[in-house]
């Protein structure tokens, strides 16, 4: 049975759980070692009892440095008890860093792989700091077998074209995880049209877009209670002034705090007709290349996604002919859009989202295992490597 070490940047991190149960269920056993940013202790994590390396910060990337610096010293001492890993995943760029140094302190050669979800904003400036981070990233990703990432466009947009890219790339789009029988969990087509109420954009997951919260805002006062807001997730509260005060003086927007992945993921998407999927945080460079969770969650679940033009999302939700696409980030814009909408539109809209295959939103047992069997793959190559070094 495949031996994984998990090396994550954020323990509390819902995505982490769900990539856990993934290794889990497409049979591998998982070591979970990582920071948090939570304030509260991280003691389960799909049964696994991770091993805490310290608290980081949102925004805090000079802090993070010195964090992972500290668990690099004392990581002989951290990892004493733990069995030697078949496989070692760095989750972003400290953790392959973290993940370099692991393997030099375990018996024989632990292949490593490089999960890489966001591209962030200091990897791609042109300075003397950019280059640098550029440096070690290429310098770490060397001893990597397997680089993981989420969005075919980080790979055209960032890796290929600076040159990072030194191995084999697996895209692992954030789709939705279920794992129990396909015919109970079959698409089906929820009908959510409400002729007398409001219509509700649900925008759920890691918030942490100040202009989308500011848009939305805006907008909903304009419609006057014909658009109701639904704010569920992590806010990062780095990025936004005072969000808690925010929304509770908003008349038409609501937040009703984090949810369980992928179990409550049924119930909250059915609350909503909409979902979000547009992100400024980075705009122009890691939010216009991410296919978010969001897309993957609210479109399994009948929701009619929303998106920017331009972006790597749209361009997903036009090959597809299902969303609409915004081609300005403007009240009037969504105005447009809400004004023409009427429930038969928005029946159309929603049954063209339904009628994808489910594969397009779905991560289930079957991909589980053939996860890890690629992963396995690597731990097969780097035996086959080293006998070949030996009979040499």
């Amino acid at each position: 049975m495949l031996h994984v070490l998990y090396l994550v940047h954020d323990l509390s991190d819902p995505a982490v759980r769900r990539r856990v149960i993934m290794m889990q269920a497409g049979g591998a056993t998982v070591t979970i070692a990582g920071f948090t940013r939570s304030r509260e202790p991280i003691t389960n994590i799909a049964t696994v009892v991770p091993i805490y390396l310290g608290r980081t910060r949102d925004g805090r990337f000079a802090q993070r440095l010195a964090a992972v610096a500290r668990a690099a010293w004392t990581l002989a001492s951290t990892l004493k008890g733990v069995a030697r890993p078949d496989l070692i995943i760095g989750r972003n760029l400290e953790m392959l860093a973290l993940a370099n140094r692991a393997k030099a302190l375990f018996a024989g050669d632990v292949p490593i792989v490089y999960e890489c979800l966001d591209i962030h904003r200091l990897l791609l400036r042109h300075d003397l700091t950019g280059k640098a981070l550029r440096f070690v990233e290429r310098t770490l990703g060397n001893n990597a077998q397997l680089l993981i990432t989420s969005s075919p466009a980080f790979v055209r947009q960032y890796f290929a074209p600076f040159g990072q890219m030194n191995m084999p790339v697996e895209v692992l789009e954030n789709k939705v995880l279920e794992l129990g029988p396909q015919e109970t969990q079959a698409m089906k087509h929820i009908v959510k049209s409400d002729k007398g109420g409001p219509w509700k954009i649900g925008w759920f997951g890691a918030l942490r877009c100040r202009r989308s919260l500011e848009l939305l805002s805006a907008f909903s006062r304009k419609m006057d209670g014909r658009i109701e807001i639904v704010l569920r997730g992590r806010p990062a509260y780095s990025e936004f002034e005072d969000f808690d005060r925010f929304v509770a003086d908003e008349p038409f927007m609501q937040f009703h705090g984090a949810y369980a992945n992928p179990e409550d993921l049924p119930r909250i998407y059915e609350e909503v007709h909409f979902s979000w999927a547009v992100d400024f945080f980075e705009e122009g460079q890691n939010s216009d290349w991410l296919l978010p969770n969001r897309l993957y969650e609210g479109c399994r679940y009948g929701c009619v996604p929303l998106a920017m033009q331009g972006t790597e999302t749209s361009l997903f939700l036009e090959a597809r002919g299902i969303g609409f696409s915004l081609n300005e980030p403007t009240v009037d814009t969504l105005c447009r859009l809400f004004d023409q909408l009427d429930p038969e539109r928005y029946e159309r809209a929603q049954q063209d989202v339904t009628a994808q295959e489910r594969g397009t939103w779905v991560f289930d047992q079957n991909d589980c295992r053939v996860l890890v069997e690629r992963l396995e793959q690597l731990t097969q190559a780097n035996e086959h490597d080293t006998l070949l070094q030996v009979a040499a």
